[in-house]
Order: C-alpha cells, then structure tokens, then sequence
C-alpha cells in the first residue's frame, strides 16, 4: 500500500514536469515547521514537546480546451507529541528520530462548460455558510479546536448548473467512508440549490445514504439515512449566519437529537483593524457534530467568541473561547501571527483547558483538562510558515 502511494505521487509530479512544453500549469505549496509543547497532569513526564515538518503541494494543469486537472499531496515528518497520533498506521516511515508519512489529498479534474461545471475525482466538497461549527458540511465536519486543520477529500463527483446569474442547482454524489465497502452500503447522492441576492444568500442541501452501517447510537440503518440542511447568510450592518442539519433515520426515532444547528454573527471596527465573531451550536446527541455519529462534541450546547486586532498589515493577535454550557468547561485559545516578508510568517497557538476541577471543584468537563483531553492542562505550538 505504502509502495502505491509513493508511486502515485512520483506520478503526479513526473506528470507535473514532463508536460510543461504541452500545457499551462501551476504549482503552488505551504511549509510548515511547527514545535510543540504539552503540559499533562497525570502522567509520569508533564512536560513533553513534538516536532513537525509538513508540506503541502498542490499542482493545477489546464489543457487547451475546458479541462483542468488538480491534486495535491501532504509530506509530514514528526517527532515527540505529533507521532503520537500515527501510532499504528501502515502508511508511516519510523526512523530514529521522526516517523515520515506522505498522504494523498486531492485528485481530481474539473470540467467547465457554458452551463454546467463538473468534478470528479478525489475532492473537497463543502456545504453551508458557517464559519465555526460547520453544521451542514457534513462530509468533513470542523473543529475550531484543531486550528491547523486540513479539510480531507472525498471520492465522488459534483455538477453546477446555473438556472439565473444568480442561482445554482448542484447533484453530487460521494462514496462510503468505508472503503473496504463492495455491496453500495454508504454511498451519498444528493442535491444541493443556492440562491444570492445582494445582500444575502440561501442553501438547501438534500442527501442520502444507503443503507449499510455507521457510527451512530443505532449502528445499523435498514432503510437508509436522510440529511436535511439549510444555511443562511445576510450582510447588512452586522454579517449573520445560521446553518444546520437534520438527520432523519427511518428505522430510529431520534426526534431533535438528529439537528445540529449554528447561529452567529460577525462585525468589523476601527476600519476593519477590530474584529469579533460569535457563534453557537446546538449539537443533538445523534446529529453530524455529535460524537456518537462523525462529529466532535459530546454535550448538546457549545458557544464559540473570538476578538481579532489587527496593529498593522503585518502583525495580528486573537483571543478565543470554546464554552460548553452542559458542564461549564471552557478553553481560551490565544493566537498570534506576524508576517516577517511576503509569504512567510511566524505564527503562535496556545490553549488552557479549563472546567471545575481547575478552580477547586469536583465535577469534570467535556472541555476540560481530564475527560477528553487527557490530562493536557497547556498547550503550546509556536511554528513559521511559507507560501509558494
């Protein structure tokens, strides 16, 4: 498998450079070198630290006529706290002192016509208006605690078709997250329609999914699974959002426990040096963000705020906050990012895992330094990054 993989990406960059005379192409990419430090209370050491060196590489080739292909793949060398999470996996390089993986990101072509624009291939696809949580992109759902995140891709295909200048009737199509999967168990057709005016814009998303198994309270759906979204968003003196998802399974009656939903809003000051966002998320116990399903979040009520300065073109700094109102756990995340030249800045994250337990108490949180985060009371990565 691992021999696979490292053929597919020589042969996205051989392609990349043996087509240069025949083709206009683009290679674009992100460095990151990141350094991390962790501070636990449960455990032997509580002080460790990791190491990361990632790439990302992304290549764009269009043809003569309406044809362009894209991919993109990840390079990850890591060490201390950061291979932690490769522990077991087939697809990783151990050495000495780092463990080495190369992952396959995008693959796919785009087809663009006067009417209708279509993809196929190993892709991202995206639904909804939400900034934080992320409630109707239910194919990669988000989480503002990993800030670093990259979107993953999914195999399938979409089609656009543009009724007006203004609307849009998208059918896409994605495969099962299994894929070992041979019988059709999981596989996700759906429709999706955009509409925009001048000061706001609305999408309905309707999906599908065979039936087959998930990870979900009922683990088995006879007669499939619904997905009901819509996601609105409206410009006006400050910048609103709602967004949400509903999950209807015939075979279980989960009533609201199916529904994640978002609200916020976001507003600029001083010029657009000061910014604030608010955003909350009902999160049902059997909904797309819940963890029982594919999602993240264990309790039903979360809000997320975050004020961002700007001191110059080049220097800014965040203040965030992660509450969960079931059990009163939080995490304020400081961030900070400073451009030293064009295309490559210097970058700051840290977070407090908080609940309870950290003033006296005795009752632990989902947010907190123990249940879900095992033991972590500080977390620390400072790293620099370059675009090309």
């Amino acid at each position: 498998m691992k021999r696979c993989l490292y053929f597919v990406i020589f042969a996205i960059v051989a392609v990349g450079f043996f087509t240069q005379s025949i083709y206009a192409q683009d290679w674009s990419g992100v460095l990151d070198s990141t350094v991390n430090y962790t501070a636990r209370t449960d455990e032997p050491t509580e002080h460790s630290f990791g190491f990361e060196q990632y790439a990302n590489l992304r290549l764009r080739i269009r043809t003569r006529e309406n044809a362009t292909f894209h991919a993109a793949f990840n390079l990850i060398a890591v060490s201390g706290n950061f291979a932690r999470q490769f522990a077991g996996s087939g697809l990783v390089t151990f050495g000495e002192n780092y463990a080495a993986a190369m992952d396959l990101e995008r693959l796919y072509v785009r087809i663009a016509g006067e009417n209708i624009d279509t993809e196929a291939g190993l892709l991202r696809m995206n639904f909804g208006y939400g900034q934080v949580w992320g409630s109707s992109d239910f194919l990669n759902p988000r989480n503002p605690l990993a800030y670093n995140a990259r979107p993953r891709g999914v195999l399938g295909f979409n089609s656009s078709f543009y009724p007006t200048d203004t609307s849009r009737l998208m059918v896409f199509a994605a495969g099962p997250k299994n894929p070992l999967e041979v019988e059709g168990g999981g596989i996700i057709p759906g429709l999706v329609f955009d509409q925009h005016w001048s000061m706001a814009s609305l999408q309905a998303i309707y999906a599908y999914e065979t039936p087959g198994f998930a990870e979900t309270p009922y683990s088995i759906f006879h007669n499939g699974l619904h997905r009901f979204g819509l996601s609105l968003k409206a410009d006006l003196e400050l910048g609103f959002v709602a967004d949400m998802l509903y999950i209807l399974n015939p075979d279980y009656d989960g009533g609201i426990d199916g529904l994640s939903a978002g609200l916020g809003f976001d507003y600029s000051f001083l010029g657009g040096d000061l910014y604030i966002l608010a955003e909350y998320l009902y999160s049902g116990s059997s909904s797309v963000t819940s963890s029982r399903l594919d999602g993240s979040w264990l309790n039903n009520h979360y809000l997320y705020g975050t004020v961002l300065y700007r001191f110059n073109d080049f220097f800014n700094m965040s203040l965030s906050t992660i509450f969960c109102f079931d059990d009163l756990s939080f995490q304020p995340i400081l961030a900070a990012d400073y451009e030293l030249f064009q295309g490559f800045s210097l970058n700051l994250n840290a977070r407090v895992p908080l609940d309870r337990t950290s003033f006296g108490g005795s009752s632990e949180g989902e947010l907190g330094p123990s249940l879900r985060n095992q033991g972590i009371r500080f977390i620390l990565n400072v790293g620099a990054r370059l675009r090309f």
